[in-house]
């Protein structure tokens, strides 16, 4: 069964030119060292916690914060200790 609140946001998504929204799931620790996406996205985080750093700038990110990407940016992710959770819609 789908999460309430998930449907809402990929409608609203999809009503804003996203093309799919996915749910992502990291484990505890995890670190996605600096890459890039071809997509532009915008992300709810649910669960746990995490730092997001691009351009020199980094967020620590709760859930019910919301953050976003241009395509091709080149970004780094860390997870906390209890890893994250997190609602991604993603546009072309």
């Amino acid at each position: 069964m789908t999460h309430p609140a998930l449907s809402n946001f990929k409608q609203q998504a999809l009503s804003e030119g996203y093309q799919e929204v996915v749910e992502r799931n990291w484990e505890p620790n995890t670190v996605a060292p600096t890459h890039t996406h071809p997509f532009a996205a915008r992300g709810l985080v649910t669960q746990g916690e995490m730092w997001l750093s691009c351009d020199g700038h980094t967020q620590h990110l709760l859930p019910g914060d919301i953050f976003s990407l241009e395509p091709n940016t080149p970004h780094e992710e860390i997870y906390g200790p209890e890893g994250a959770t997190y609602w991604a819609a993603r546009r072309s």
